[in-house]
């Protein structure tokens, strides 16, 4: 097998005339340009997409994260050259591409219609199921059109790699991490298999698989906090100068994690934790003098919530992450992240579990969520299923018909191209079409039905 290649595509390709640009800054336009990337506008990140604009959306998160994602990558890539050599080469055009591709296969609602998905897949044994980061490998490597010559946007290795949060294909052991996470379906194994090739960092991460996640990291545990602080949802005023309401929160962490399936092990707070809680308090405390008051919009709050934002990711790009030399490392990583900051956003994400996620009017929410992902599936596949392909966009009949006649097994491809045209809506469009499924949105013959 010829040495690792990173700016290799699957599909030859020509350079676009006089293109200034580098391969991967090619694949970042082509993923900012793509549909799928300007659906996340209509995709929830933790409120629902538009229900108020002082929330992030699933496509301003994602900016943010490829931001994030970029300066991270300039930054290891500027101070550490040895190591990033070392690593294989550390590019920010990589993985900004990464970060911008990680969430497109993020269905509409979030988690709860991914659960969902999953489900209603592997009730009828359909291989590998539904999960969002093989939806977007999937996407950028099938569904998504570019050219009519090839499937999907015929990014190069570096950031198909990049992508490659969990590079490895489903495991058929129940107990083990990679049944419940992985990278990649069986339809893609192939291309799966293509960007692994010769990868320097083995069966591990790249350096832009970890950056990208490092980052998303950052992005929503203190974009979280930063926006529902503001909705007077999570109380750092009451936080700050309450002990009973700090025992509380800590408190309330366990039950938190068991209702999200944590192995019992793991409920408990650790002490590294709580360490990092006080001194998040600390810090605020110490040079946010207004955020100890309820948020009232004022001049000052505004200031100085954007100085915790900056002064959080500041320190989480240049003191939270750092290059290491795969070969002479204990984990066989290319990059360490920080326990201590690891810690601190960890409690960052569980005041948002704690104080949003799971309070009683997002679980109505979720409720009626649910039942709508389910209602479009089984209205799309009893369809199917008699023979009536005529309620699918063109796109997905002529995918489908295709697939079947180069030998696909109906029994397989047919639910997976209806999560597939499920996972590609935006909140919007999953009401609307379910209204005129079920009857209560009927709608007019001359409305059009895109996707």
């Amino acid at each position: 097998m010829s040495p690792y290649q990173p700016l290799e595509r699957f599909h030859s390709t020509a350079k676009g005339h006089r293109d200034q640009r580098s391969e991967t800054a090619r694949d970042r336009d082509r993923i900012l340009y793509s549909s799928a990337f300007k659906r996340l506008g209509g995709v929830t990140q933790v409120a629902a997409a538009g229900e108020h604009h002082v929330f992030h959306n699933r496509l301003t998160h994602t900016l943010k994260v490829g931001q994030i994602a970029r300066r991270t990558a300039e930054y290891l890539a500027k101070t550490a050259p040895e190591l990033a050599d070392a690593v294989g080469s550390v590019d920010p055009e990589a993985a900004e591409a990464a970060a911008f591709a990680h969430d497109l296969g993020h269905p509409p609602f979030g988690h709860i219609a991914e659960e969902r998905l999953q489900q209603l897949l592997i009730c009828r044994n359909v291989v590998d199921g539904f999960e969002g980061n093989p939806q977007s490998f999937r996407i950028v490597t099938k569904l998504a059109m570019r050219h009519e010559d090839s499937p999907g946007l015929n990014l190069t290795r570096s950031t198909l790699n990049g992508i490659l949060k969990y590079p490895w294909l489903r495991s058929s052991n129940k107990t083990d991490y990679g049944y419940r996470k992985w990278g990649a379906y069986s339809t893609e194994q192939e291309q799966f298999e293509w960007a692994r090739a010769e990868v320097p960092t083995g069966n591990k991460r790249t350096a832009e698989a970890e950056i990208m996640d490092w980052a998303d990291d950052i992005a929503y545990s203190v974009h979280d906090v930063e926006d529902f602080f503001r909705a007077r949802l999570i109380p750092l005023d009451r936080l700050m100068g309450d002990s009973d309401e700090q025992n509380r929160f800590l408190e309330s962490i366990p039950e938190s994690r068991r209702r999200r399936g944590m192995p019992e092990e793991q409920v408990s707070v650790k002490e590294e934790e709580r360490e990092a809680f006080v001194r998040f308090l600390t810090y605020l405390k110490l040079s946010h003098a207004e955020l100890r008051r309820p948020f009232a919009d004022t001049l000052m709050q505004r200031a100085q919530i954007r100085a915790m934002t900056s002064w959080l990711i500041g320190r989480y790009i240049q003191e939270g992450i750092a290059l290491q030399d795969p070969q002479s490392s204990e984990d066989g990583r290319c990059v360490v992240i920080e326990p201590n900051y690891r810690y601190e956003i960890g409690v960052l994400k569980e005041l948002t579990w704690v104080y949003v996620i799971d309070s009683p009017s997002l679980a109505t929410q979720q409720r009626g969520q649910r039942a709508v992902i389910e209602g479009l599936f089984k209205a799309y596949y009893s369809e199917l299923k008699a023979g009536r392909e005529s309620i699918l966009p063109a796109r997905f009949r002529e995918y489908l018909t295709e697939a079947e006649k180069n030998g696909a097994d109906p029994d397989q491809e047919r639910p997976r191209v209806v999560a597939d045209l499920i996972a590609g809506m935006t909140e919007a469009q999953a009401l609307e079409i379910h209204g005129r499924l079920i009857g209560t949105r009927p709608g007019m013959l001359i409305d059009s039905v895109l996707m």
